[in-house]
């Protein structure tokens, strides 16, 4: 089953509460979170409060991407603030192993983020204990990027790797994704679709997220 996990940084933030129920409507199944500090990513976008502000206006999941160096410094102030999921890059923190300890221990899921050109063999030792894995598609930092081509590729051998061990850890994909190459990503293994331009640009979002889903 495919899942769409829209970005709420596409969104106009005067506006997040009708953005968060058009979500709803629509049949998001996630709202992903970016988190930027300017530091890891070259632009800075919201913090605790915001995912705060998000969980006390909807039941989706929030999904927060953790886009900041050091993340384990704030991995339990976001797990408070009320994500479901907490995705934290490898290239980001120097004890991944203890980070996503930390994580399981919030009694959140677990995600790793590969920035475009890490290689998957930095899962070797972790896929074990992760619910995902979070693939960029573009070099993170800005939405309306161009999807790269070869994540395609970089999909199909998580995918294998994962079937390989017998796991069930989900595959996530973010950047430069919509509805003209949603089939290409999900037959590569990608199984959830982080859209957030495709989704808030839509006359019609939710037939963009049915189109996502493969359901039209």
């Amino acid at each position: 089953m495919i899942k769409v996990s829209p970005s709420i940084l596409s969104a106009d933030f005067t506006k997040i509460y009708e953005a968060v129920k058009m979500l709803e409507n629509a049949g998001a199944d996630y709202i992903h979170c970016d988190v930027m500090d300017g530091k890891f990513v070259p632009n800075i976008t919201f913090g605790q409060k915001m995912v705060s502000d998000l969980r006390r206006h909807t039941k989706l999941p929030l999904d927060v991407h953790l886009m900041i160096v050091e993340p384990e410094r704030y991995v339990m102030e976001f797990a408070e603030a009320g994500a479901d999921i907490i995705s934290v890059h490898v290239e980001a923190t120097i004890h991944l192993n203890r980070t996503l300890k930390l994580i399981k221990s919030a009694g959140k899921k677990c995600c790793v983020s590969l920035n475009p050109h890490t290689p998957l063999n930095v899962l070797d030792y972790i896929l074990e204990d992760i619910d995902m894995v979070l693939l960029s598609s573009v070099n993170p930092g800005f939405g309306g990027q161009s999807f790269i081509p070869y994540s395609i590729r970089k999909a199909q051998e998580l995918k294998q790797m994962i079937e390989s061990r017998g796991l069930a850890v989900d595959i996530e994909m973010d950047g430069g994704l919509g509805a003209h190459n949603a089939k290409l990503v999900t037959d590569a293994g990608v199984n959830v679709i982080v859209a957030g331009n495709a989704v808030f640009s839509a006359e019609d979002p939710k037939d963009i997220i049915s189109r996502l889903k493969l359901e039209k």
